[in-house]
């Protein structure tokens, strides 16, 4: 070493990659390989960057799903199975001042829970669903959900779903994007890094949905459950992958933000009515700012 390179500055190491300050630092306690774990860390990053911590309200169900609120550090609530959108409604219509998240698997939003998804997106709350569809019923031993793809098999369908028999699997998010008072609705997944990253731009568009009092959105996570499939974690993300975005294409669905300012006269603000009963006030532009709010 020359005198020259001893004595060069040392440089500070740079950050590339920490752990969200919204993400509870903890062993993880799902299966080996499960995606909860990654669409954890994508919630934590977007809600922390938009600095949401403080007031969000979120609402866990029943299923693998009810875990969040050991690793996400926000408010909670629990729901009974499938009621997540309908509690999410009354802490709506109670806080307006908050922001209100759902954390819901495919068992519990597209089965027992369909009714209540459908009719927050028809009134168009101002809520934003986080769909985590790994396209079975993990925690309960593996059955079959209203998102298992045609062929595959589960402890309740061993021979395969058949369309005659079990009826063909349910595009929740597709069905619910027709509904005039979703503001915006997409389909992610964490097949791979790239896909990762297009999920997280999709849950912040979801977020500034709700924050511009636009109404209901939602982003689906296609997900992989490795124990439920009978794979390992690399055979569940190559699925993911190549078999499961065959019948759930990810990509967005429909965005009436993007709609609705194209069509606007230039100089307008589209959008700054409420769309819901549940719609949010404005975030105000120095959070500081906002007085307290009597619980």
């Amino acid at each position: 070493m020359t005198v020259e390179h001893a004595l060069e500055p040392v440089l500070e190491p740079r950050v590339v990659f920490e752990r969200p300050e919204l993400l509870a630092d903890r062993t993880t306690i799902y299966c080996p390989g499960c995606g909860h774990g990654v669409v954890h860390r994508l919630v934590a990053e977007v809600l922390g960057e938009l600095d949401l911590g403080p007031r969000t309200i979120a609402v866990a169900p029943v299923g693998c799903a009810v875990f969040a609120y050991d690793f996400l550090l926000v408010d909670f609530v629990e729901a009974p199975h499938g009621r997540a959108p309908a509690l999410a409604t009354g802490i709506r219509r109670v806080r307006p001042d908050a922001f209100v998240l759902t954390y819901q698997g495919d068992g519990d939003l597209a089965a027992i829970g369909t009714a209540e998804i459908v009719h927050a997106a028809a009134r168009g709350e101002a809520i934003t669903a986080v769909f985590v569809n790994n396209g079975i019923y993990g925690m309960t031993g593996g059955q079959m959900a209203p998102t298992t793809l045609l062929g595959q098999r589960s402890t309740s369908s061993p021979g395969g779903r058949e369309a005659g028999l079990h009826g063909l699997p349910i595009p929740m998010t597709e069905m619910l994007a027709v509904l005039p008072g979703v503001a915006f609705a997409a389909r992610g997944s964490i097949a791979d890094a790239a896909a990762i990253g297009r999920t997280k731009a999709y849950l912040r568009k979801a977020a500034g949905a709700q924050l511009a009092r636009r109404g209901f959105s939602i982003v689906e996570i296609l997900s992989n459950c490795p124990v439920g499939w009978g794979m390992t974690p690399l055979e569940s993300i190559e699925r993911l992958r190549e078999v499961v975005t065959k019948t759930y294409p990810p990509g967005v669905i429909v965005d009436r933000m993007k709609a609705d300012a194209a069509a606007s006269p230039a100089g307008t603000s589209p959008g700054a009515a409420p769309a819901g009963p549940g719609a949010v006030p404005p975030t105000p532009a120095d959070p500081a700012s906002t007085p307290p709010v009597e619980r």
